[in-house]
């Protein structure tokens, strides 16, 4: 489902911010060589997340799906000039190219990847972390959200992406379509957990916004 016309989506991209070099050339080298490059972060909503950040001047940032390092390096560009950006990624295969582009970045020295399985790992994580993306296995945003509660405070931000799933969260959903199913509960679960107040927006594949009460 396409949320916007293709003109419409052009429009809004050209006039927000520019992406940065940088980001554009891990856009070309990740459709070159990656499989499911759709995937990226991408021009517009990268502009969104690092304005995100920008807002919130996080010093600590855990980012759970690294890919290949585009929504990481929107948010560093936020952080505070003494803060660090935790980013984590199952697939090793990425590391070596995550780590190239966090190395030509201005924030090579305050990036750690870690690789391994989110819901172990965050745990060994020092909190409070101020910014948080979830952006990873959707059939475990629940479990992510509830590790990620463990380190915050009030008023750090929980972002999480593709909540909108391409429009199937208000089609009618198959019996053995559980990452749908499991979207939607969470998508409930956001807007009536009283810790946190909540506002989905429409951008992309729906990004929604969490406050920590």
């Amino acid at each position: 489902m396409h949320f916007l016309s293709a003109v419409l989506e052009t429009y809004i991209a050209e006039h927000s911010e520019n992406e940065p070099e940088l980001l554009a050339k891990l856009t070309r080298e990740t459709h070159l060589k990656v499989v499911r490059p759709r995937m990226i972060t991408g021009h517009f909503q990268g502009r969104v997340l690092s304005m995100l950040s920008k807002l919130v001047q996080p010093k600590r940032i855990l980012e759970i799906g690294t890919y290949t390092g585009y929504s990481a390096l929107c948010l560093a560009e936020g952080m505070h000039p003494e803060g660090e950006l935790h980013t984590i990624e199952v697939n090793e295969e990425l590391y070596d190219l995550q780590q190239r582009y966090f190395g030509e970045s201005a924030f090579h020295s305050q990036i750690v990847q870690h690789i391994g399985n989110a819901l172990e790992i965050i745990p060994t994580l020092e909190g409070p972390f101020d910014l948080i993306f979830i952006d990873a296995h959707k059939m475990e945003y629940d479990a992510y959200f509830e590790k990620t509660m463990e380190k915050v405070r009030p008023g750090s931000i929980i972002l999480s992406d593709n909540v909108l799933w391409s429009g199937k969260v208000v089609e009618e959903v198959e019996s053995t379509d559980y990452t749908t199913q499991a979207l939607m509960t969470y998508n409930t679960k956001l807007k009536e957990d009283p810790r946190v107040e909540t506002v989905l927006l429409p951008i992309r594949d729906g990004l929604t916004l969490s406050r920590v009460l």
